[in-house]
């Protein structure tokens, strides 16, 4: 989906209309903006339960490394599997696989697989890396029917190919969905998508743009309020956040970026104003800080530059795995491997302390450690 007149003033008759932005007096010179009011003092307000982030291991990444884990330029499932299962008995320290599975989930959980399919073919979660989470998933005892795959849009997980074709006996699901024409309006004029937010749960903000009609479907609602998916909040028990390890700009989006915005509705708005504090905040509410209980980020594949959109220059064979609870020590490991990688390209010459914000918001709200000298890193070469 192109990120295009997100600020627009005309809706098309038909789909609706939005506020205008509320344009606010310029700072003055040389101080920043305030950042916009937020409703995060709600979600830290809220008791945390046994399997809140960081989860069963803060602090703790297993890095697996497969020098042939591409084969033919794709990602091997057959390496995929084995990186998977070194990650998941380093993890839990222990010697059978099934048992380091039950750590995290059981044969009652309904579980959802949040993929992140924005880069299509190209570079989107490997089917290697999701079919080695099914499979092992069955061989602990999770019956098919009981998996999920999901994001936000329907139409990216169609163009990623998870589809029923592909995963027999697996369901799918998406936020931001269409009919079998791929109309996103149903016969009264509102969208599918407004059936699959959760309005009793969502992320505040004192921001707001207005979307055309070629970018509402993507949204769903306008406003100052992000709603999450019902996927989320009603449908799965447990979530396995599955992002694909790639650069945005000189930071990174992988585990809390996927979970973030991939999770809300209404998040145009949110990219230039808030894109550090939303990629925590939202990670920091019930639906996702109570249910994601495991992180497998995907390097097999992953980019250096022009992430998150798939750019053939820049896609890169890291030929790596990384497996956590915590999403922050994950991605504060994956911002690393970026970075350095960045630089040995040239793109940048030394990091940009910025692009740890996210991460730094994260710890600071206990959904993990950012510290790298605090991060327990066992790293496995296969």
């Amino acid at each position: 989906m192109k990120r295009r007149n997100f600020f627009r003033t005309v809706l098309a008759s038909g789909v609706g209309m939005v506020t205008a932005p509320i344009i606010k007096a310029a700072p003055p010179v040389n101080q920043s903006p305030a950042k916009p009011e937020t409703n995060i003092a709600t979600a830290r307000a809220i008791p945390r339960t046994t399997n809140s982030m960081p989860g069963k291991y803060p602090g703790q990444v297993v890095k697996v490394n497969h020098s042939n884990s591409i084969v033919e330029g794709k990602p091997s499932e057959s390496a995929a599997y084995d990186m998977l299962k070194e990650g998941m008995l380093n993890l839990t320290d222990e010697t059978d696989l099934k048992k380091a599975w039950l750590h995290f989930v059981n044969e009652d959980d309904i579980i959802g697989l949040k993929v992140n399919p924005i880069g299509g073919k190209l570079l989107s979660t490997s089917h290697a890396v999701t079919q080695s989470i099914v499979k092992q998933l069955e061989e602990a005892g999770i019956s098919r029917s009981k998996i999920v795959i999901w994001d936000r849009r329907e139409e990216q997980l169609d163009d990623a190919g998870f589809t029923a074709d592909n995963y027999p006996g697996v369901s799918f699901m998406a936020t931001e969905c269409y009919d079998e024409n791929k109309s996103y309006i149903n016969a009264e004029g509102r969208f599918y998508s407004e059936d699959w937010i959760d309005k009793d749960h969502f992320l505040y903000a004192d921001v707001e743009g207005e979307y055309d009609a070629y970018t509402m479907p993507y949204m769903v609602n306008g406003g100052k309020n992000s709603y999450f998916s019902k996927i989320c909040t009603q449908k799965v028990t447990k979530i396995i956040n599955v992002p694909v390890l790639k650069n945005a700009g000189t930071s990174i989006t992988a585990c809390m970026k996927n979970l973030a915005f991939g999770s809300i509705s209404n998040t145009g708005r949110l990219h230039k104003a808030l894109w550090h504090e939303t990629s925590a905040y939202a990670c920091a509410f019930p639906p996702l800080r109570d249910k994601v209980v495991l992180n497998v980020l995907d390097g097999i594949l992953g980019c250096f530059d022009g992430g998150p959109a798939a750019n053939p220059q820049f896609i890169c064979q890291y030929k790596t795995m990384l497996v956590g609870s915590d999403p922050v020590a994950v991605d504060r490991v994956a911002y690393d491997v970026v970075i350095n990688k960045r630089i040995q390209e040239g793109v940048q010459t030394e990091e940009k302390i910025a692009g740890r914000k996210f991460m730094e918001i994260a710890q600071e709200l206990q959904l993990g450690v950012c510290d790298r000298d605090k991060i327990k890193l066992k790293e496995i070469s296969i």
